[in-house]
């Protein structure tokens, strides 16, 4: 069973992360106007999952809506927000995604995943790096077995 999400904590998150809160009701959010706002941003509104367990439904308004759903799943994926976007759940509008607290199971998966993308560049970087000191080294002893000559 997920945790309760609540939607002025995702909320207070989205807007910490630079997005626009839109502030708009229930109403105005569930009639499908993706489009009809001038503004770029995002609204949230609490709904239950099918075991009854309250989440967040956040979804992007503006002309360009596809980017503000974009920035929403990347802002709460953030290892130090760790929520659990979803954006191909029954129900859901294209503009909206459904938002819950990640398990520990989705955590590691995600951590996992980080750090098989980052392995090239960080073994690159040490190699770099043993060059780099190498170099460092050859360049003392050169001075090293130089100096006694002046």
């Amino acid at each position: 069973m997920s945790r309760t999400t609540r939607s002025h904590t995702i909320k207070q998150h989205l807007v910490d992360g630079g997005l626009i809160d839109l502030g708009l009701t229930i109403a105005e959010q569930t009639s499908h106007r993706p489009l009809t706002e001038h503004a770029d941003g995002f609204s949230v509104r609490q709904t239950k999952d099918e075991t009854g367990t309250l989440m967040v439904i956040a979804a992007a308004f503006g002309p360009d809506w596809v980017t503000t759903m974009r920035e929403i799943r990347h802002r709460l994926e953030q290892p130090y927000v760790k929520c659990h976007v979803d954006g191909d759940a029954a129900g859901l509008a294209d503009n909206e995604l459904r938002v819950r607290w990640a398990t520990s199971d989705e955590l590691r998966a995600r951590k996992a995943a980080a750090a098989k993308r980052q392995a090239p560049v960080l073994e690159l970087r040490r190699r770099q790096e043993a060059e780099e000191r190498a170099a460092e080294e050859r360049a003392e002893l050169e001075a090293a077995g130089q100096s006694g000559l002046f």
